[in-house]
């Protein structure tokens, strides 16, 4: 194109690939201005009008507003600088459109009721402090009083949801159960009691390590006899059920007795509380830590093999 020529604007249509009315439009509003009119009366435009509708085209394809384009074109503001704005604008709209994806897809999976569907808009749209209060809240509710040295607060901290600034909508998902969870009296007392058991079975004297988790045991000790097939009520299945007792008696400080078998069967069960399981995944989800090995499995079979033996011996029996 010549820089003298002067363009009809059915050229300059054809040229754009605009229509006649939009630029008409955008001429109307002194985006493209023309530079004179024919002696027929029609708008006629330079070279600059085909680079200047490319540019609005483009703006107006990212969502910038027609005020703000005008003022690039006419260079009152540069381009990077309006497209800092605009992007942040887009991704706070695209973290609302995530955040609506999350809701909707749980509300369809989980086949929720209408109050449940609100329950858990209001939960994903918490603020950061509202989340931080909750999270607070529950661990507070957990493990106050049960130990302030380090050591132990370093569980609290491997319990703690870390929601960053713009998740995933599976992360969105996943905080939102661990919010209902959260509030469930029922299963923060179940989790208080794990807390509590775990902080019994501590060693006394103030030892500044945490003695190995229960569980770990458990896994370690179940994990191969659930894995060959053995059955809870197996002879083959008393061994480990001996050895459990007896690490249990040994953490506890107490003998291997009916008692203590009966402490035992509780702590097992409470282990294979599926709640417990489920508060790990989405756990990991919400952190994006790897996905967690569940103990509900060797819990349960462990569990199924000392009531057995203690229905054997009746609950008054010393060991089977």
């Amino acid at each position: 194109m010549d820089g003298d020529t002067l363009y009809p604007i059915g050229e300059l249509a054809r040229r754009t690939g605009l229509t006649v009315k939009t630029i008409r439009f955008y001429s109307d509003r002194g985006i493209v201005a023309p530079v004179e009119r024919s002696p027929a009366g029609y708008r006629l435009y330079t070279v600059d009008a085909v680079a200047r509708l490319d540019l609005v085209r483009t703006l107006r394809d990212l969502g910038v507003d027609l005020p703000t384009i005008r003022r690039v074109v006419e260079r009152e503001l540069p381009v990077p600088e309006v497209a800092a704005v605009h992007a942040e604008a887009l991704a706070v709209q695209i973290r609302v459109l995530r955040l609506r994806h999350a809701v909707l897809t749980a509300v369809a999976e989980r086949g929720l009721t209408a109050e449940e569907a609100d329950l858990m808009h209001r939960l994903a749209r918490l603020s950061e402090d509202e989340r931080r209060r909750l999270v607070g809240d529950f661990l507070d509710a957990v493990f106050e009083g049960l130990g302030a040295d380090s050591a132990f607060a370093g569980i609290r901290r491997s319990m703690t949801p870390e929601v960053s600034g713009d998740p995933e909508a599976e992360q969105v998902r996943a905080w939102v159960e661990w919010a209902e969870l959260a509030m469930d009296p029922d299963f923060r007392a179940c989790v208080r009691r794990m807390a509590q058991d775990h902080a019994t079975e501590q060693p006394r004297g103030g030892a500044a390590v945490l003695r190995r988790d229960f569980g770990a045991i458990v896994r370690d000790r179940v994990g191969p006899v659930l894995a060959d097939g053995v059955e809870p009520a197996s002879p083959r299945a008393d061994p480990v059920v001996a050895a459990l007792a007896a690490h249990y008696a040994h953490i506890l400080g107490r003998p291997d007795d009916a008692e203590l078998r009966r402490l035992l069967l509780a702590r097992l069960e409470r282990m294979g509380d599926r709640r417990r399981d489920r508060y790990v995944e989405v756990l990991a989800v919400i952190n994006g830590w790897p996905a967690p090995e569940s103990l509900s499995a060797v819990s349960d079979w462990a569990a199924q093999a000392v009531r057995v033996r203690r229905e054997r011996q009746g609950t008054g029996g010393r060991r089977p």
